[in-house]
């Protein structure tokens, strides 16, 4: 699923270390021959069309779903549900929402209830949800594994190859403008810190860690300075556009092919297909360049899981559902025909709603089998409790520089400045 375009969270409880949270109010669950009603709260749409399946299924366990926004609107409305005690029994929850949930004690930890779940699950994806530890937060829901969007009747047309790898992609962008000058090979966004945090979790990127009930913040790691200066050079040398994504001028550059290709994620058809419909069926995927020659990683733009609520009273029947939704096949099916999300389950990655490629790529029938190689290269990233204050600030650091033309990598000391001072002035222990 597309991630939310203005992310932005309120962190209300201060001094939680993320590891300390989330005590249980659950009572002992009741016997499966007892009646229950669970509420679900959700975004995804035709999210009750899924459930409709379940409740079919299971007289005794009914799911009842109330549609709510995306984003910090629907984080809010946790928060102070669960200050008021009256949270849903399950909610959806993007992936760098969940510290600040856990944090919060919203999120209960369904270790205990999820079995080898983690097995239907990429090792990457899975820690998004555990935070590299023993708990449990969510079951993942949809991901969105980066990957390369490119014109390929323009690269035909240019004579241009498929870049593998990074240095290969900065030379092409140069062969780009030195053929046509009216065109570039792509853009940076300052707009779009999601989009940069996939970039650098490919590099190998770490941001948050935890130790105990302290945390470490390493905005600044090498692997993301990399990132930043390797963008920073193409934009210092005009060798890509760096004006900001989701606007109609890079609308305009998309359907008139000013911009020969688009870094992003498993979602992009439906954007390119809103955005550009002109240009259906001129369009190619590949997996993202590398850093090093026969390497095979990528970062995720994206992605939500399915919670449980640390208060509800039937955690475990709450996470049977939660399970079943992101496992069943035919649940995973429905989510894909139903909701448009890319499942975040192995198995159905290559299930039967994914035999068929995008309609905006028909051309490209490897597209799925494809994706799904790629998806099971996402690394590893742990989010930390104030991800708006980091997102907020590359915004603005970025934009910055853009507009000053100086060197990208001080922007990603400004982030990790911002995020540390934040997190102190609520009250987490920041190590070294």
């Amino acid at each position: 699923m597309q991630p939310t375009r203005n992310f932005k969270i309120l962190t209300v409880a201060v001094g939680l270390a993320l590891v300390a949270a989330c005590g249980s109010d659950s009572d002992s669950d009741t016997t499966t021959d007892d009646k229950v009603e669970l509420t679900f709260w959700s975004w995804a749409p035709n999210i009750d069309k899924v459930v409709d399946l379940w409740n079919a299924d299971h007289p005794n366990t009914h799911v009842a779903v109330s549609k709510q926004a995306q984003g910090d609107e629907l984080v809010v409305k946790l928060l102070t549900a669960a200050k008021a005690g009256n949270p849903p029994d399950l909610f959806q929850a993007e992936y760098q929402a969940l510290p600040t949930l856990v944090s919060n004690d919203v999120t209960a930890d369904i270790a205990e209830y999820v079995g080898d779940t983690k097995e239907g699950f990429a090792e990457g994806l899975w820690q998004q949800v555990t935070f590299g530890g023993d708990a449990v937060y969510a079951v993942p829901q949809d991901s969105g594994p980066m990957m390369l969007y490119y014109r390929s009747d323009l690269f035909a047309e240019m004579g241009l190859a498929v870049p593998t790898t990074w240095a290969e992609f900065a030379e092409t962008a140069k062969q780009v403008r030195a053929k046509d000058p009216g065109r570039y090979l792509t853009t940076f966004s300052a707009a779009d810190p999601g989009w940069f945090a996939g970039l650098a979790q490919q590099a190998g990127a770490s941001w948050w860690s935890i130790s105990g009930d302290s945390w470490k913040v390493s905005i600044n790691d090498t692997a993301t300075k990399q990132v930043a200066q390797y963008w920073g050079d193409l934009v210092a040398d005009g060798a890509v556009d760096n004006k900001p994504m989701y606007t109609p001028e890079w609308n305009k550059a998309l359907n008139d092919g000013t911009l020969l290709a688009w870094p992003s994620a498993i979602w992009a058809p439906g954007v390119l297909e809103g955005n550009a419909a002109d240009t259906k069926g001129k369009w190619s995927m590949a997996e993202l360049p590398q850093w090093n020659a026969g390497e095979h990683k990528t970062g995720n733009w994206g992605g939500s899981s399915t919670a449980v609520a640390a208060k509800s009273k039937h955690q475990q029947r709450a996470t049977e559902f939660a399970i079943w939704l992101n496992t069943d096949p035919a649940a995973t099916e429905a989510l894909v025909k139903e909701g448009g999300l890319y499942p975040a389950a192995r198995d159905a990655q290559s299930g039967p709603a994914l035999t068929e490629p995008p309609a905006f790529f028909a051309e490209q029938t490897d597209f799925y089998p494809k994706a799904k190689e790629i998806a099971d290269t996402a690394a590893g990233f742990t989010w930390g409790p104030n991800v708006n204050v980091t997102y907020s600030t590359y915004k603005d650091a970025f934009t910055a520089a853009i507009t000053s033309s100086t060197p990208f990598g001080p922007a990603v000391d400004t982030m990790q400045e911002a995020t540390i001072a934040d997190m102190r002035k609520s009250g987490f222990t920041i190590t070294d």
